[in-house]
C-alpha cells in the first residue's frame, strides 16, 4: 500500500491539513461527522505527498506518485461496507442499452478495465490503488486497497432489481445503476490503516476572520496556465480518417513509418484562439503526462496539424505506449470511445512551453460552445 510507505513528515503534514479542513465543517453542516469536499481531499493528498494531480485529466486515476496510480475517495463510514461510485458511463449507453443484465455487466466491466489500463499506460503506472478518507464521528480514517481489474471471466451472482444490477467477480461486490450509468464497488473499511480525531470549530467563520486580520494575510491566485484549447482526435462526423490525422502513417504516396501521425487543428480552433500556437514551423516544447517533453510544431496548409519534429515520436507515444495499437492497426473512433476519450487538452504555459493531456468524450465540442 501507499500510505504506510510515506515518511512521517509527509504523513504528519497530510494529517494536519485534513484536520484543518475538517475543523471548518460547521461552515457547511451541523453534523458531528467532519465535512470533506472530495476536490479538497485530492488537492491535500497531492500537496502532502508530492503526487501528480490528474483531477483535470478525465482519466481513471486521480493521482500518480512514481509508478503507483491512486484513485482518491472520501465518503461516510456508515456500516463500514458501503458501495461507492468508481466510474460513470453516461456517454456509452448506446453500447449496452437493451442488453441482458449479464451482457450489460460484461460490456461495462470491459470498459472499466480498458480505462484503467489506458490511464496506467498513459502515466507509466505499474500498480493502482484506492486511497480513501473515511469520515466518521469527530474523526477521519485512512483506508487503502488494490484497484483490481474486474475479472470478467468470473462474473457471477448477477441480479437485477429495478434499475440496479448487482454482481460479484470473486474479489469484490459491484453494483451498476442503469438510469445513472454509474458503477459502484463495495468498500470494507472496518480495519483502517490509521485514524485520527478532528476537532470541529464551533464558529469557524469568526475564527478565520480573526486569523486573517491578525496576521494580515494576503491571498493571490497564481496559475501557470495562461490559456487552454481542445483538439479532436477525429475528423468530421466523429470519424478517425483512415489516411490522415492519427492514421497519417496509412496515407497514400511515399512510404511512411508506422508511427507517423499528427493531431488535427481545426480552423475553428484558430478562429477561437488565434494567438494560441506559435507560427507555422516554429518549434516549441510539448510536455506529455508521463513527464517526457517532445519538440513539436504546427504545420501543413492552413496550420491544420500538430506534429512532432521527429514525426514518429508523437505516434509512438500515442498509438503504441498509450492506446496499445499494433503496428499497422488503424485507430477508430470506437477505440477512443472504449477508453473514454476523443480529444486532447493543450495548456499553454508560455510561447515556448505547452502541456498535453487527454480529455473525455465531447470535450472538443464543449470547448467550441464555451465562451
Amino acid at each position: 500500500m501507499f500510505y504506510n510507505n510515506q515518511g512521517n513528515t509527509k504523513k504528519n503534514y497530510y494529517e494536519d491539513s485534513l484536520k484543518i479542513i475538517g475543523s471548518l465543517s460547521n461552515l457547511f453542516s451541523d453534523s458531528k461527522v467532519p465535512y470533506l469536499y472530495y476536490r479538497i481531499a485530492e488537492k491535500i493528498f497531492c500537496n502532502s505527498f508530492l503526487a501528480k494531480d490528474l483531477s483535470r485529466g478525465d482519466v481513471a486515476l486521480d493521482a500518480v506518485k512514481g509508478n503507483i496510480g491512486i484513485g482518491l475517495k472520501t465518503f461516510l463510514e456508515g456500516n463500514s461496507k458501503s458501495f461507492q461510485k468508481i466510474a460513470e458511463f453516461n456517454k456509452d449507453k448506446f453500447l449496452y442499452e437493451n442488453k441482458s443484465p449479464k451482457k450489460l455487466i460484461e460490456i461495462v466491466s470491459k470498459l472499466r478495465n480498458e480505462r484503467i489500463k489506458f490511464t496506467e499506460n498513459l502515466y507509466g503506472v505499474s500498480d493502482s490503488i484506492y486511497h480513501c478518507v473515511v469520515r466518521s464521528e469527530n474523526s477521519f480514517k485512512i483506508h487503502e486497497e488494490v484497484m483490481n481489474y474486474i475479472d470478467i471471466t468470473n462474473i457471477n451472482n448477477v441480479k437485477k432489481v429495478k434499475n440496479t444490477i448487482k454482481f460479484n467477480d470473486g474479489l469484490h461486490d459491484y453494483s451498476f445503476n442503469i438510469s445513472k450509468s454509474t458503477l459502484t464497488k463495495r468498500f470494507y473499511t472496518g480495519n483502517p490503516l490509521y485514524e485520527f480525531d478532528v476537532e470541529v470549530l464551533s464558529n469557524p467563520l469568526e475564527d478565520l476572520r480573526k486569523c486573517i486580520l491578525q496576521n494580515d494575510l494576503q491571498y493571490n491566485s497564481i496559475s501557470k496556465i495562461i490559456q487552454t484549447v481542445y483538439l479532436p482526435l477525429y475528423g468530421r462526423g466523429k470519424i478517425v480518417y483512415e489516411r490522415s490525422g492519427l492514421n497519417q502513417w496509412n496515407a497514400n504516396g511515399r512510404q511512411r513509418d508506422d508511427n507517423e501521425v499528427y493531431i488535427p487543428i481545426p480552423a475553428k480552433v484558430h478562429q477561437k484562439s488565434p494567438d494560441f500556437f506559435p507560427k507555422r514551423e516554429t518549434p516549441f516544447n510539448l510536455k506529455l503526462p508521463n513527464g517526457d517533453v517532445l519538440q513539436v510544431k504546427v504545420c501543413q496548409d492552413g496550420n491544420k496539424a500538430l506534429m512532432s519534429f521527429s514525426n514518429k515520436e508523437l505516434g509512438r507515444w500515442l498509438l503504441r505506449d498509450v492506446l496499445e495499437l499494433e503496428d499497422g492497426e488503424l485507430l477508430t473512433y470506437q477505440k477512443l470511445q472504449t477508453v473514454g476519450i476523443d480529444s486532447v487538452r493543450i495548456d499553454k504555459i508560455n510561447d515556448k512551453n505547452y502541456e498535453i493531456n487527454f480529455a473525455s468524450l465531447d470535450s472538443y465540442e464543449n470547448y467550441l460552445q464555451s465562451n
